[in-house]
């Protein structure tokens, strides 16, 4: 039915140039033939010339509109899949980030010999069946991302044999949200590999998440060894502004600060 449509379309638009410019050829000449001889029907013959050249000028102009249309249509969806091909790929990068990092840290509770070692492959099944399955959604609430954020605070915590202050300050309220996955770890992850995990005493980490019904505001800070540095713009922040790019093009910011011995990151979403 739409292919007979189309063609339909295709016909009438046809037809009604080809009359139009058959009209305005046999108009024309008859016009001019009766001004000549000035008889009473030039003034007719004038109209209908022009008549056909209004044909002839509005179905020209609803031929090229429409045209301009569909090069536009054909043009928002190819973006519109170059955009969701990329995002898979930045997800197809950043879950072997995670992979490896988790096992790394499973890797250092056996060596310990931890009698917890059990309990935490459970939660780190948890946390990679997260990855795996609910990572590949488009959004997930942001009750289980901040869940998935206890996850893995609670597992680095269990690895420590020094003392590390760490404060997760929350206030979400009762009012669902939802929130891409796997957006959040990245600064926190960012700040345990370079901060946390190279203070040899004192090291600290501040992570605050606050909603409301316009913004979401979520901040990380932690110390770190100044000598010891050596953080660059690896692949989790990379992805990170990339993903916010396609996702919340002019809804976002991400201002990172880095004083003396303080590494600071802050994250605003606009959620309306």
């Amino acid at each position: 039915m739409k292919l007979w449509s189309r063609y339909s379309r295709a016909f009438t638009l046809s037809f009604l140039l080809l009359l139009s410019v058959i009209g305005m050829a046999e108009f024309r000449s008859r016009w001019e033939w009766a001004a000549l001889h000035e008889l009473a029907n030039a003034r007719a013959l004038e109209l209908y010339f022009w008549a056909a050249v209004a044909l002839f000028v509005g179905t020209s102009a609803y031929l090229v509109v429409e045209w301009l249309y569909r090069k536009w249509l054909a043009y928002e969806q190819l973006k519109h899949e170059y955009a969701q091909a990329k995002l898979a790929l930045l997800r197809s990068q950043l879950d072997p980030h995670f992979f490896f990092n988790t096992l790394n840290n499973l890797y250092g509770l056996s060596v310990e010999g931890s009698k917890q070692t059990p309990s935490v492959i459970l939660q780190l099944a948890d946390m990679m069946r997260y990855t795996l399955y609910e990572g590949s959604a488009e959004f997930v609430p942001l009750k289980r991302e901040l869940e998935y954020l206890r996850q893995y605070i609670a597992l680095h915590q269990l690895r420590y044999q020094k003392e590390v202050e760490i404060d997760l300050e929350v206030e979400v309220g009762e009012q669902e949200y939802e929130i891409p996955p796997l957006l959040l770890i990245v600064l926190l992850e960012n700040a345990f590999k370079h901060g946390v995990e190279r203070m040899l005493n004192r090291a600290f980490l501040r992570i605050g998440l606050a909603v409301n019904q316009k913004e979401l505001i979520y901040t990380v800070e932690n110390n770190f060894d100044p000598t010891e540095d050596t953080r660059t713009s690896g692949i989790g922040l990379s992805n990170l502004q990339k993903r916010l790019d396609l996702l919340y093009p002019a809804k976002y910011q991400l201002e990172i600060e880095k004083k003396k011995d303080i590494f600071f990151a802050q994250l605003k979403l606009r959620l309306a």
